[in-house]
């Protein structure tokens, strides 16, 4: 039943109470309407409607529109600045019905409808409801990639001659750093702790020839890894530094296979051939062993045995580096956006964070914006591995850039654009893949994890159905599973702050490689920089530690740490951090019990003597090793198989009552248990329960 509202008002007014028809309240299964016009109301059949109708048709032209109520009407799609032929095509109607919708305020079918509130009444006018989506004639424009990349390889043409880009390599304490420092006059090598290079160092340094090489320096140790990895793969020349003393060891063998897997050409300096032990012929034969073939043995591989120590035959090297950098005709682009790889990264107290790059195309100057992952830089300074200023950087070599917003990590390339606000949106598009990579490893995660749980789950209902009324025992009121995350497995948790980027990659690698299901270790937090106060509420919160490598700890925060009694431990050698972790691990680990066999006696013959009317078997022994205590606990051996184990009731020797029985002393021996028999060649043993300190079974590697 379709309803209307009507009056008895003039022409004008019926007609304006027609337009507003849409606030129509009804009743069901009723025939009779009320209006209310100027504070009047008036009932009317639908018949007596009809014939007022006819009069309102002959006095204005106007369309009297039926509505059908809202839970029937049908949802149709419309978009915005929709035309007229096009809702018509929507509704299925032609142009004229739709115009007379719109009460003839339209007319023609290419009028674009703007007003959203005129198409939604003329929409419930013709008894529909509506829904705004996208016009589908529109043609969707690809998403445009604001992300930025390294420019094609130049051509032969574009190349101009640079420095080569030399990477030390090599086992830990060959000799590395003793041999850069040789060749630029310095003495790094004593201010490094332990006697290990724990970071990456580059320098450029021009020999007496002119020539100008840069070096980087690569630590040696086992943990630094991924470091290594990273200065072999932006360097032209591989020096491969091996002790004569100590020949190929563990890291060198790790570092030919990365100067391979980089491609790189390798130049081998036999070192340490002053010392008492040097084979230098067997060094050679070890490395033609490892897939090194040196010349003097037929190869190709130039391999000069040096002592950096007393600087000789450094001319030799030095040599042989530049003939094989010209052999190479290593070149590069200097013109054009820049192109760097970030070689280490680290926090500054006064001039704040800090990245040493080297520049493998274009020229890097002040005031330039560079971008290096999610990491923006106007470059506001510019410095050499000395401190001094420099006003641009050529290809080839290295620096030391001030004025990141953030603090990027080693390895990452390092591109120009031409201002923030290209940085940002390359920041953000980059930031938009992440999230996407991100949230297609955590739907597979996900997906993983539903169908474990779907699995315990049939597993569980299966193992209820069968239990049949009685609950599982791992399960509380009414089903609730009960979920207990204290499970009493001792935990160490751990804040990690180190002086640079790399070095804190090192360490969180050594790190992860603790599995040991004896104590659960968390790494609550980690980063660049000295100890923070936001870093001791953390630790106090988590019940942690806080390590300090190569970092400062300011006597505020020292302070703070105290009064909230938050350890924080320094170090500056990577292998004395680790040892520290294994002690606090032992420390929270359980003791271990053990039984210690302090004596042992064996049964020569059975006696039994009365107490009250009941005989009591008595084992006549004899001592046979070490002593038996009367406070110990005692085993009844035969046959390999223990047939008693607690204390004993009595123990003499000849009539006396005693506490111990030494080697070679018979005695007699009565057990709690009365009523077990003893045999001659039975063992007694005698032994004590202790206690050691557990240690963890985790080895790093070193």
């Amino acid at each position: 039943m379709a309803f209307y509202r009507v009056c008895y008002h003039t022409p004008k007014i019926i007609s304006n109470c027609i337009k507003l028809s849409s606030c129509l309240n009804h009743s069901n299964n009723r025939t009779k309407c009320i209006s209310t016009i100027y504070g009047k109301s008036q009932y009317h059949t639908s018949q007596t409607f009809w014939k007022r109708r006819k009069t309102v048709e002959e006095r204005k032209s106007s369309r009297i529109i039926e509505y059908t109520p809202k839970a029937k009407a049908k949802v149709i799609d419309v978009w915005r600045n929709i035309t007229v032929a096009e809702l018509a095509q929507v509704l299925d109607r032609d142009v004229k019905y739709v115009c007379d919708l719109f009460l003839n305020q339209v007319s023609g079918g290419r009028t674009v409808i703007s007003d959203q509130a005129l198409l939604h009444e003329a929409v419930k006018r013709s008894g529909h409801r509506m829904r705004v989506v996208a016009n589908p004639n529109d043609v969707v424009e690809e998403e445009v990639d604001r992300d930025i990349y390294p420019r094609p390889p130049p051509t032969k043409s574009q190349l101009k001659p640079r420095p080569p880009v030399v990477t030390v390599m090599g086992h830990v304490d060959h000799g590395k750093t003793t041999l850069l420092d040789a060749l630029r006059n310095t003495k790094v090598v004593a201010s490094e702790f332990g006697g290990i290079t724990q970071h990456i160092g580059a320098f450029s340094v021009e020999l007496k020839s002119g020539a100008k090489i840069t070096f980087l320096d690569t630590p040696g140790h086992a943990a630094f890894t991924a470091m290594r990895e990273r200065g072999a793969n932006i360097t032209d020349i591989v020096v491969l530094v091996v002790a004569a003393d100590d020949g190929v060891m563990e890291q060198t063998v790790e570092s030919i296979r990365m100067a391979r897997q980089a491609r790189v050409p390798i130049l081998v300096a036999i070192n340490k051939i002053d010392a008492p032990r040097a084979n230098v012929e067997e060094t050679k034969q070890m490395l033609v062993n490892n897939g090194i073939q040196v010349e003097s043995l037929g190869g190709d591989v130039q391999a000069v045995p040096i002592s950096a120590l007393k600087r000789r035959n450094l001319d030799q090297l030095t040599e042989a580096l530049v003939l094989q950098a010209e052999l190479l005709e290593v070149g590069a682009d200097p013109i054009g956006p820049v192109e760097a790889v970030v070689v280490e990264s680290r926090l500054h107290p006064q001039r704040g964070r800090l990245c040493t790059i080297v520049v493998q195309r274009g020229t890097l100057k002040k005031g330039d914006v560079i971008v290096a992952d999610t990491s923006l830089c106007r470059v506001r300074s510019i410095k050499d591995h000395d401190g001094k200023q420099l006003t641009e950087v050529k290809p080839g070599y290295p620096a030391e850039v001030e004025g990141w917003k953030d603090l990027p990590s080693a390895g990452e390339v390092v591109l120009q654009v031409d201002s923030e606000k290209t940085a940002r949106n390359v920041i953000k598009a980059r930031e938009s893949k992440k999230q996407l990579a991100k949230q297609e490893e955590d739907a597979i995660a996900i997906s993983s994890k539903e169908e474990q749980h779907d699995r315990e789950y049939k597993e569980k209902l299966m193992h209820k159905r069968r239990m049949g009324r009685f609950r599982l025992r791992s399960q509380g009121p009414r089903g609730k599973e009960i979920i207990d995350d204290d499970d009493g497995t001792p935990r160490i948790n751990l804040i990690i702050k180190a002086d640079v980027d790399g070095t804190l990659e090192a360490l969180l690698n050594t790190l992860d490689s603790y599995e040991e299901p004896d104590c659960v270790m968390d790494l609550v937090h980690y980063g660049v920089g000295a100890v923070t106060e936001s870093d001791i509420e953390m630790a106090k919160s988590f019940n942690g530690i806080i390590y300090a490598f190569n970092s400062d700890c300011p006597p505020k925060c020292k302070d703070l740490a105290d009064q909230n009694s938050v350890p924080i431990k320094h170090h500056n050698v990577i292998y004395k951090l680790v040892d520290d972790v294994k002690e606090e691990i032992n420390d929270r680990l359980p003791p271990i019990s053990y039984e210690e066999v302090i004596g042992e006696a064996t049964v020569l013959q059975q006696f039994d003597i009365n107490e009250g009317r009941k005989k009591v078997p008595v084992a006549g022994s004899r001592c046979i090793k070490g002593v038996l205590k009367r406070s110990a606990k005692f085993k009844l051996v035969r046959n390999e198989e223990t047939l008693f184990d607690g204390p004993l009731s009595s123990m003499r020797h000849l009539k006396n009552e005693v506490d111990s029985i030494k080697k070679d002393l018979d005695c007699g021996l009565q057990l709690q248990d009365k009523d077990l028999e003893f045999k001659p060649g039975d063992t007694i043993v005698c032994y004590e329960n202790k206690s050691k300190r557990q240690e963890t079974s985790w080895d790093p590697g070193f």
